[in-house]
C-alpha cells in the first residue's frame, strides 16, 4: 500500500516533460489524477498530450481524466477542481507544472511576450493553486507542489521573463505555505533540473544522461503524501539528489552619512562576512532587522 492510494491530485502541464513524469509516477503510487495540458498539438484522432498520458495511466490500471484548458485562462482552474470533485468527490493535492520560457535578451523582449510568460507561469500557477487551496482548506487537508526553477533564485541570461516568473512562484509558494499551515494545507516549491523539450537545446552534454525527468518524480510523490509535514520548503532536485534552498540575509552593518560606490562595496562585503539569517516570512525579517538596528 502507498500513502497516495486513493488520493486525488490535479496536475497542470501533465502531458509532457516533467509533468508527464510526475503524473505517471503519482499514478503508479496509487493516486487518481486530473491531467491538464493544453492541446497545442493533437494527433490524427484529435488526441492531445494529456489524453495520451491518461491512456498510459489507464493501461497500467490507474485512474485519470484529461483536461485541456490553458492555465492562463482563469476558467481552467475552476474546471480542474470541478472535474476532480465530479469524478471522485474529493481533492487532495495539486502540482503546478505548466510553464513556458519565452527566451530573449531582456532589452529585446517585446512587452507582450514578457507579459505572456508571466500570464502562464505566474497567473496560471496562482489561479490553479488558489482554486485547489480553497477546497483543501475546507477539508482541513491538502498538499500543493509549485514547480519553479533555479532561474528564479539566481537569474539566467536570455530568459528574463521566465526567471522573473519563477522567482514570483517561489515567493508565492512560501507565502501560501504560511497561510495554509493552520488549515492543514502544506505547500512546497520544487526547482527541478531535467532534460525536457524546454531544456533540450541548452543542456550541457556532459550531464544529459543524468537528467531524466523521472528521477525527480519521487520527490513530488513524497511532498504529496498525506503523511508528510514538510511545508514552506524550496527544494532543488535532479538525478536522484536534492538540495534545500533558502532566502538569506547576512550580517547587519550600520552606516552613517553619505556613501560612495567604494564605501558601499566595502559595507556589502562586511555584511556578507557576517552570520546568515533565514526567515519564515518578511515580517520576521523586518522585526529582526529593526531589533538589531535599535540595539546600541
Amino acid at each position: 500500500m502507498s500513502g497516495l492510494d486513493g488520493q486525488v491530485i490535479v496536475i497542470s502541464g501533465g502531458g509532457r516533460g516533467l509533468g508527464r513524469a510526475f503524473a505517471l509516477h503519482l499514478a503508479e503510487r496509487g493516486a487518481r489524477l486530473v491531467v491538464n495540458n493544453r492541446n497545442r498539438i493533437v494527433d490524427d484522432q484529435g488526441l492531445g498530450p494529456a489524453d495520451h498520458v491518461v491512456a498510459e495511466i489507464r493501461a497500467l490500471g490507474g485512474e485519470a481524466v484529461a483536461e485541456h484548458g490553458d492555465v492562463a485562462d482563469p476558467a481552467t482552474a475552476q474546471n480542474l477542481v470541478k472535474l476532480a470533485l465530479d469524478t471522485w468527490g474529493r481533492l487532495d493535492g495539486c502540482v503546478t507544472s505548466a510553464a513556458v520560457s519565452g527566451p530573449a535578451m531582456f532589452h529585446k523582449s517585446p512587452p507582450e511576450d514578457f507579459a505572456a510568460v508571466l500570464r502562464t507561469n505566474v497567473l496560471g500557477t496562482s489561479q490553479i493553486a488558489a482554486a485547489c487551496a480553497a477546497v483543501m482548506r475546507e477539508r482541513g487537508h491538502g498538499r500543493i507542489v509549485l514547480v519553479a526553477s533555479t532561474a528564479g533564485l539566481h537569474g539566467e541570461p536570455t530568459v528574463s521573463a521566465y526567471a522573473a516568473s519563477k522567482g514570483a512562484v517561489i515567493a508565492l509558494g512560501r507565502t501560501i505555505a504560511v497561510e495554509g499551515a493552520p488549515r492543514g494545507v502544506f505547500t512546497n516549491v520544487l526547482l527541478p533540473y531535467a532534460l525536457t523539450q524546454m531544456t533540450d537545446r541548452g543542456m550541457d552534454p556532459d550531464h544529459r544522461g543524468l537528467m531524466d525527468a523521472a528521477a525527480v518524480a519521487p520527490l513530488v510523490a513524497a511532498l504529496c503524501d498525506p503523511a508528510s509535514t514538510v511545508n514552506g520548503q524550496v527544494i532543488v532536485a535532479a538525478a536522484g539528489g536534492l538540495r534545500v534552498a533558502d532566502a538569506v540575509e547576512y550580517g547587519t552593518v550600520r552606516h552613517d552619512g553619505p556613501l560612495d560606490g567604494a564605501g558601499l562595496a566595502a559595507l556589502l562585503e562586511l555584511s556578507r562576512s557576517g552570520p546568515a539569517h533565514s526567515y519564515v516570512h518578511a515580517q520576521d525579517a523586518f522585526q529582526d532587522f529593526a531589533r538589531e538596528l535599535s540595539t546600541p
